[in-house]
């Protein structure tokens, strides 16, 4: 499949945004995470989306993956805020998932 790597990236940031806003709402001072959480959701939504259009093949997707680059760039910056493990593996998927975004562009 043409676009393998970057779905791959988009799945394993999916999973990594999840995970990180459930872990959040473990952490003794949730006020403190209500960013990181909410933009952790909006990540694992637009790359889902994103994910789920390119498996069918169609190809006007560039402003979506643009799109996507802002997301997961944001919620990587808001995940590198914080010192918890899942926050730093979150922020690490969403760098990985903006370059692929990149690649698929050039």
């Amino acid at each position: 499949m043409r676009n393998e790597k970057l779905i791959h990236a988009l799945g394993n940031c999916i999973n990594h945004c999840n995970y990180c806003a459930d872990a959040c709402l473990d952490e003794d001072d949730v006020k403190m995470m209500v960013n990181c959480i909410r933009i952790d959701r909006v990540c694992a939504e637009v790359c889902s989306t994103l994910s789920q259009i390119l498996a069918t093949g169609f190809e006007d997707v560039d402003d979506l993956v643009r799109y996507c680059i802002k997301v997961c760039t944001l919620c990587a910056e808001e995940c590198e805020k914080h010192d918890m493990d899942h926050c730093k593996q979150c922020a690490a998927a969403c760098r990985n998932c903006v370059t692929e975004c990149e690649k698929y562009l050039a």
